[in-house]
């Protein structure tokens, strides 16, 4: 006769033989698969750390240095924290045997540089933060071979200078934001930056440099606003260029743009598109498509529309199930209501010739005929009713008889009219 282990028995020993073999270390909480190190004054990584880890925080402490494979047997680690320690410098091998890590919080130490050793082997890494650093340069091959990579954040150094041209489709496709905010650049190599992925440009921030005053470098944010980037138009204010190199001579150059009016790029919006108008009558419920035909003929161009209930709507922020923007920039409202009515506007952009054009459609959205017939119709038997309560007291009963019966006559016959207009025969 054979015996089956009772499964809650199995999992208890399992438990038990893990906690026994690996103690948590003493200054740390160990819940699950996450260890806690947290705020633990740590000078150094503790002796020993569960394998089994998942999680590993060591923030808040004062570790500066790493040793080369500091956390082998740590296979199963895929999120990293080490903020705010006194960390500068990593040296070869410190992430060897951690391939899975997805998720490495640097931020808040003391790095001066970015080697390109830093983080090699680390392929399934998809996001990094390195913001509040001392960093000034970032080698070239520091993101190579971090072909999973989706978001980078380099805000808050002293970055004067950025390999942008290491950057490409097939490195990494999934890289959707670099952060460099608030550092020290001045003038960029715009030539790389525009031959980025688009995904890439899409969530590059530049805002708070020290970016020097021409026609390239404004020409890039303007194709970027008229794209309407999340990233330009957030932070519109804090686009700061400094005219001639002169740091007491700044403007905000998305706002303040006569210093750009001879650059190419400014006169197709001093010779504006003509705007195409029409207007559309729908009821309530129905299907409601509004196309965005300009005079525009590229087949490759990008569209927004602006709607007096949704405001701005783009293939990127659409987050409603009822509204589709199809490819060729038609705005589609599966079930209309009356307060999406109001001017709408599509803009359409043509990026390559550095045009756009403006279509305007004026939308009224109506109730079902039956049911303003139905709001009428009560309105008008019930103020005759208050009438006829008002004055029976006062009239002569032959008058008031014939008065019922006219109410009557009027009741049934709308009653009927409303039967045919709801339900046809």
């Amino acid at each position: 006769m054979t015996y089956g282990l009772n499964p809650s028995l199995l999992l208890a020993l399992l438990c038990f033989l893990h906690s026994t073999e690996e103690t948590c270390p003493s200054v740390c909480l160990c819940i699950s698969d996450t260890v806690s190190c947290s705020s633990s004054g740590l000078t150094k990584l503790p002796h020993s750390l569960p394998s089994f880890s998942i999680s590993l925080d060591l923030s808040h402490n004062h570790v500066s240095w790493l040793s080369p494979g500091c956390f082998n047997g740590m296979s199963r680690l895929e999120n990293l924290l080490m903020a705010h320690n006194q960390l500068k410098a990593l040296n070869p091998g410190t992430f060897q045997n951690v391939s899975g890590l997805r998720h490495l919080d640097l931020s808040s130490n003391k790095f001066r540089a970015v080697e390109q050793h830093y983080f090699q082997g680390l392929w399934r890494l998809e996001e990094l933060l390195l913001f509040n650093n001392k960093i000034a340069r970032v080698e070239a091959g520091t993101l190579s071979g971090l072909s999973s990579l989706k978001k980078v954040y380099f805000s808050l150094n002293q970055i004067t200078d950025f390999p942008f041209f290491s950057i490409q489709d097939h490195t990494h496709p999934f890289l959707s934001m670099l952060d460099l905010s608030s550092n020290r650049l001045t003038h960029l190599q715009w030539e790389d930056v525009k031959a980025l992925p688009r995904l890439v440009q899409r969530g590059l921030y530049l805002y708070n440099n020290s970016l020097i005053c021409d026609c390239s470098m404004y020409s890039v944010f303007w194709h970027w606003d008229l794209r309407g980037y999340d990233s330009v138009r957030d932070f519109k204010e804090e686009h700061i260029c400094f005219i001639n190199g002169d740091l007491r001579s700044s403007i905000q150059f998305l706002q303040q743009n006569r210093f750009f009016l001879n650059c190419t790029v400014e006169k197709p919006v001093l010779q504006p598109v003509t705007v195409l108008l029409s207007n559309v009558l729908v009821s309530e419920g129905e299907r409601m498509r509004l196309d965005c035909q300009t005079s525009l003929t590229s087949t490759d161009l990008s569209f927004t529309w602006l709607s007096p209930s949704k405001g701005h709507i783009t293939k990127a922020n659409i987050d409603d199930n009822l509204i589709k923007l199809l490819p060729n920039g038609t705005l589609e409202i599966r079930a209309t209501k009356v307060n999406d009515s109001g001017l709408y506007v599509c803009t359409a952009v043509d990026i390559k010739q550095a045009l756009n054009a403006t279509r305007e459609v004026n939308v009224t959205v109506l109730l079902p005929t039956a049911e303003l017939f139905n709001t009428g119709y009560t309105t008008l038997l019930g103020c005759m009713q208050n009438m006829l309560q008002m004055t029976e007291l006062h009239t002569p009963t032959t008058e008031m008889k014939d008065a019922k019966e006219k109410t009557l006559m009027l009741r049934t016959e709308g009653t009927k009219y409303m039967g045919e207009r709801v339900f046809p025969a």
